[in-house]
């Protein structure tokens, strides 16, 4: 047996009554008593002093019953008492005072704290038992004396590393420290580089590994972490700059292998020729990649040296003598030193002295003719070749011809294409020639060079030509102001209310005749001399929001030609469609007989555009005399409940006239009959008798119908009968007298 008793209670508390069977006559308690249980002769088992739970929280007894003479007659029987705790110890500390420390910044919360401001904290700590959520619980202080130490987990400053560095490696080039001994140290790669030329040490001394190249990166951005023994981190990592200080172990570099300027032979002197700019992969903007220019040879020397000059430091070429003849010296080689402080390099450059534009194009005949072309000539065809030649020197800007058309095409229809390598003038058609606009242009056409010609040197009318291009007439089918014509109107417009004109011109100026073409519905019509379209019909939204026709512009006499656009008629609504049921639903049941009031809930629709709320209806019975049976309650603007007012409904079919109108403006309403089917309902589904069944006969109608058949086939089969007994005799009779008349055979 197991009892359960609070610690604490008061003494003489009765625990249990044990009865004893003959001969028993006495009870026996042995076990853990510990002085506090006792029993009775009478099998009362109490305590007699209060349970300490801290002290034993479980008793182990057992109790056994006597004779007469002690002996034992049943038992021992276990008896297990466990001792139930209450809040009877309060908690305390192990320590009446604790110091700790930590360091700043070293871990999340101890950002805020400075150790040059608040070197120390005094706290006082208190703790409660229960949780500290009952007014019975205990509670215990104790002080605990922080100290803020600095943190020395900190960056170090930026590194410089002298590139290509011949020391030993690796080498040391700066140092972390975590705040307490035991740090686990170890690198991140923040470029994920192929191979990474740092590392650290177990005591966070940072080293570089292999010597650096400035050319090839010039800083490294890493994180150096600390963790404990399990590998997590002690705190953020913190971030390693490194850069790679330059030193002079790169030589100019040329621009390319030869470096080609040019120069006007008339140039004046002190003119700029160009700019040389070599390159060195030293670091840009200090000593070891500034660089100086001087041309150590001129190749020829005639008319003499010191043609040209170089500026020192901006490597620009100049012209540093007189002016240079093409015919005496084409090109000039020279060799141009490039030096930075340490090392030099030879360049080749080359001054090719070029041609001066001083002679004009002249075309090789001023009058190319008269042309006669259609007007639906293609565009893009070549029409007609000119030519014009240039003395200067050839392929060159001053011998390259352009020509341009500066009279007699004011819209652009022309224009002339010029081919490089013979400056061949090619005239082609860039827009449609028009014969109304203009039959005859009487084009100039003037020849240029893309440079500019040397002062004192003009073009004249050598450097023209003159061209006559007669357009002739081809008929053209009538042009439309616009493709697509649109119009808005109200769907109840009365019949001949003009929608829209159309307009289109003949570039013959012939009349044209307007006609309408896929008029589908027979909706529009138009007028054929002026293009009014005016309605025929009544329109109708619901049907056709858009109406879209086509209209035909004939041109009258010529070749009858005939261009199509497109008039889009757009109908608004008004409200001409009166509310109707979404659906004929016959599925709107109640189960017979009605336990309780029921309802159904039906939905109402309009064909009328509705607005972005949607539609509005309101509903209401049709008649008076329903409202004793009937209830119509609106759910939202399209769905209604109707409900019954009492159970007492017949197993059939109600239909139940409902009128709905709807928003618009004017409104409009309907009256339409919902059907309510009362049934026998069998796991949801519902079951109405044949006989209740508009069209379905009864049982005394079945039985009529069923004699009736009966009676039918009856009377068929007694004629039958008569007709074929009748037949019967006639046909013995004719036998017989057939037989008397045939002659006896032996």
């Amino acid at each position: 047996m197991t009892f359960s008793i609070f610690e604490g209670q008061e003494a003489s508390q009765v625990i249990f009554q044990f009865k004893a069977k003959p001969p028993a006559v006495n009870f026996k308690l042995t076990g853990e008593t510990d002085g506090i249980f006792q029993i009775q002769s009478d099998g009362l088992l109490y305590h007699n002093k209060a349970l300490d739970r801290e002290k034993r929280a479980v008793h182990r007894l057992q109790v056994s019953t006597l004779d007469a003479q002690g002996a034992t007659v049943e038992g021992p029987v276990p008896i297990t008492i466990e001792v139930k705790d209450i809040n009877d110890n309060r908690p305390m500390f192990l320590q009446q005072k604790y110091e700790g420390s930590v360091r700043q910044n070293s871990r999340p919360g101890s950002r805020e704290l400075d150790p040059l401001k608040n070197p120390s904290y005094n706290l006082v700590v208190s703790v409660k038992d229960m949780g500290g959520q009952n007014e019975n619980s205990f509670s215990d202080s104790t002080s605990v004396d922080i100290i803020v130490k600095e943190n020395i987990w900190k960056a170090p400053e930026p590194v410089e590393i002298v590139e290509n560095s011949i020391d030993p490696h690796p080498i040391k080039i700066t140092q972390v420290q975590w705040n307490e001994p035991g740090a686990q140290y170890s690198l991140v790669d923040k470029e994920k580089l192929p191979k990474f030329p740092f590392s650290i040490d177990q005591e966070g001394g940072i080293y570089v590994t292999q010597p650096l190249d400035r050319e090839e990166k010039d800083s490294y951005v890493f994180y150096a972490t600390a963790t404990d023994e399990g590998g997590k981190w002690l705190s953020v990592p913190l971030e390693i700059r490194v850069k790679v200080k330059d030193i002079n172990d790169n030589p100019p570099t040329c621009p390319s292998t030869v470096t080609v300027f040019e120069v006007q032979e008339n140039e004046n002197i002190g003119s700029n020729i160009g700019t040389f700019i070599a390159h060195d992969e030293d670091e840009e903007n200090t000593v070891n990649s500034i660089l100086g220019y001087r041309i150590v040879d001129q190749n020829p020397k005639f008319p003499k040296e010191g043609l040209f000059l170089v500026q020192t430091y901006s490597g620009v070429f100049q012209l540093a003598a007189q002016s240079l003849k093409k015919q005496d010296t084409p090109q000039y080689n020279l060799t141009v030193e490039v030096a930075d402080k340490d090392f030099k390099t030879l360049c080749d450059v080359q001054i090719h002295v070029i041609d001066i534009n001083d002679q004009i194009p002249i075309f090789e005949k001023s009058d190319y003719g008269i042309l006669t072309l259609a007007e639906d000539t293609a565009v893009g065809s070549t029409i007609l070749t000119i030519q014009a030649t240039d003395a200067d020197e050839p392929f060159t800007g001053s011998s390259k011809i352009l020509y341009s058309i500066t009279q007699g095409d004011s819209d652009g229809r022309l224009g002339v294409d010029t081919d490089p390598q013979t400056n061949a003038g090619y005239v082609i058609i860039k827009k449609p020639l028009d014969f109304e606009t203009a039959a005859i242009h009487d084009i100039v056409f003037q020849a240029e060079n893309p440079e500019p010609l040397v002062y004192g040197v003009n073009y004249n009318t050598s450097s023209t030509a003159t061209f006559k291009l007669i357009v002739t007439d081809v008929n053209e089918a009538p042009v439309f102001s616009q493709r697509i014509y649109q119009a808005k109107v109200r769907e109840d417009v009365a019949i001949g209310t003009e929608v829209g004109n159309v307009t289109a011109r003949d570039p013959e100026n012939l009349d044209i005749s307007y006609s309408l073409r896929d008029d589908r519905r027979g909706w529009l019509k138009i007028d054929p001399v002026t293009g009014q379209i005016s309605t025929r019909a009544p329109l109708d939204r619901e049907a056709e929001s858009m109406y879209v026709v086509h209209v035909v512009a004939t041109e009258i006499g010529g070749s009858y030609l005939s261009s199509i656009a497109s008039f889009h008629l757009t109908l608004s609504d008004v409200n001409d469609n009166p509310p109707r049921l979404a659906k004929d639903d016959p599925g709107l049941f109640l189960c017979h007989p009605l336990q309780t009031t029921g309802s159904v809930i039906f939905e109402a629709t309009d064909d009328d555009q509705q607005s972005f709320l949607g539609p509005q209806f309101t509903f209401s019975l049709d008649s008076e005399f329903l409202q004793n049976n009937w209830e119509v309650s609106k759910i939202n603007g399209t769905h209604a409940r109707l409900s019954t007012k009492h159970t007492n409904f017949e197993e059939r079919v109600y239909n139940v006239p409902i009128r709905i109108k709807d928003g618009g403006r004017p409104p409009l309403e309907r009256v339409v009959s919902l059907p309510v089917i009362f049934c026998k309902c069998v796991d949801g589904s519902c079951f109405l008798p044949a006989g209740h069944h508009s069209g379905m006969p009864t049982v005394g109608m079945a039985v009529g119908i069923l004699l009736t058949t009966f009676l039918v086939i009856g009377i068929i089969l007694a004629v039958v009968f008569i007709r074929i007994k009748k037949n019967g005799g006639k046909d013995n009779v004719e036998t017989a007298q057939a037989s008397e008349a045939q002659p006896l055979k032996n």
